[in-house]
């Protein structure tokens, strides 16, 4: 329904909300969780930066402009940059994830936040209040309307990343109520992203969070400029959810709800493995199968409960599932993950590989595995892995896990997380003392003008 006239809208309500903070009434946790964001992310972009999607992404812009890419030795416009920095971010699918949702908020926010401030030099506050207020309206977002927009066949980081870096972007530049709101309006049509790339494994969702913070910077440009949106996109009768989510009908208190009181980006998870969100704990049940004494070979078979919704991601069509199409399929394969983690005891970036997708022992170990919905799973409140091998001789071993490690339930530390950034960034080919730079840089980040010129190349 759409609001009547001098009745605020809602995103009238969320731009009115995120209008009520300021920098000095950032809470410190929260701002501590901004610098583990910008930690994981910078280390994520420098990962990916010679990967083969991420030169197609780069060769595919002009060069020449004054903003950053981590990791890349030319400069680019502003826009171009949020792309490739959002697409090297999620690109392994090694990036944050909120349970709740499930979305990648990271990876969206901080490039076109990071972006904006150099290209119009504001700084490391301005850039705290953008990030600060886009993660928590995204993580927000995801909760108005659960499982209907994966169900409608779109990515919630893709189409929900949009609004909130909108969000994230309008307010790191000063945009008024009026700009923001209008702004808004605007990204709900420059929204999108489907999830067809679960077909065959194209790149595609590797490029939805960087296409998001593409938008989400261009659209509070444009807002900035008095372009008019539709101030009723979130509820409206052809509104963002109507068109994604395929409903009116969503918890749209839930986006504004204790808005700067409570904060639900506390409870951000950072991954300890390089494959999607609902793998993460199905792999750890694998991890600890496999140090009970048997070998793959002596597996009969494997049965794992799951919920309902990760069935068409994560276990259909089961024959493909069983051999992935390519490394990048093998991430939204549970039964590739379960056998990739048992066979090498780990789930980092060399267990998604050309390689790993053709080895006999783990595609036989694959195969083995099948699934059982379980009608009581709580996703997407909580992600949880169950993972019963049969052996040949009778014998029987089970492994459950109730939470996503990382999470609000079994957070990493600091400490973790920048050990994750430094095996990262050498991955991606930085030595030590360039990425000591960039961890002392991230620790001051916003206490001092947005400067990312020091990490290019």
């Amino acid at each position: 329904m759409n609001a009547p006239a001098g009745i605020r809208s809602v995103a009238e309500r969320l731009v009115a909300a995120a209008a009520s903070l300021f920098p000095g009434g950032i809470p410190a946790q929260v701002r501590l969780r901004c610098e583990d964001l910008l930690v994981d992310v910078g280390g994520l972009c420098v990962a990916a930066r010679n990967s083969d999607y991420i030169r197609a992404l780069v060769a595919s812009v002009d060069a020449g402009g004054p903003c950053t890419a981590i990791g890349h030795t030319s400069g680019f416009r502003a826009e171009d940059a949020a792309m490739i920095g959002g697409t090297a971010a999620h690109g392994e699918d090694f990036d944050d994830t909120f349970e709740g949702g499930p979305v990648h908020s990271g990876a969206v926010i901080l490039p076109a936040v990071l972006a904006a401030c150099e290209r119009f030099q504001r700084d490391g506050r301005a850039a705290l209040l953008g990030i600060a207020s886009g993660v928590e309206t995204m993580c927000r977002l995801s909760l108005v309307a659960p499982k209907l927009i994966h169900k409608a066949g779109f990515h919630p980081t893709s189409v929900l990343g949009a609004m909130a870096a909108t969000l994230a972007v309008s307010t790191a530049l000063g945009l008024d109520r009026k700009q923001t709101v209008d702004a808004l309006g605007t990204a709900g049509s420059m929204a999108g992203g489907i999830i067809e790339y679960l077909a065959e494994g194209a790149w595609t969702k590797r490029l939805h969070a960087g296409w998001a913070a593409r938008v989400g910077l261009h659209a509070a440009r444009i807002g900035r400029e008095g372009f008019l949106g539709p101030r009723t996109v979130f509820e409206g009768t052809h509104g963002f959810f109507f068109a994604f989510a395929h409903t009116q009908e969503g918890d749209f208190d839930a986006l504004t709800r204790d808005f700067g009181r409570q904060w639900l980006m506390e409870g951000l998870t950072f991954k300890p493995y390089a494959t999607g969100t609902m793998n993460q704990p199905y792999i750890d049940c694998a991890l600890r199968l496999a140090r009970k004494g048997f070998a793959a070979e002596d597996v009969a078979e494997v049965l794992c409960e799951t919920a309902e919704g990760y069935v068409r991601r994560l276990w259909e069509p089961l024959a493909s599932k069983h051999r992935p199409a390519n490394d990048y399929a093998a991430k939204f394969s549970t039964p590739f993950n379960i056998a990739v983690a048992f066979v090498t005891g780990a789930a980092g970036f060399e267990a998604f590989t050309e390689k790993t997708v053709r080895d006999p022992r783990i595609l036989a170990l694959a195969s083995k595995v099948r699934y059982l919905v379980d009608p009581d799973n709580p996703y997407p409140k909580a992600y949880t892995g169950h993972v019963k091998m049969t052996l040949r001789d009778g014998r029987v071993f089970e492994e459950r896990q109730p939470h996503i490690r990382g999470g609000v339930h079994e957070p990493l530390t600091r400490e973790e997380i920048e050990r994750k950034f430094r095996s990262n960034a050498r991955y991606g080919g930085w030595d030590a003392a360039r990425a000591e730079r960039f961890l002392q840089f991230a620790r001051n980040a916003f206490d001092r003008p947005v400067d990312l010129s020091g990490f290019r190349g």
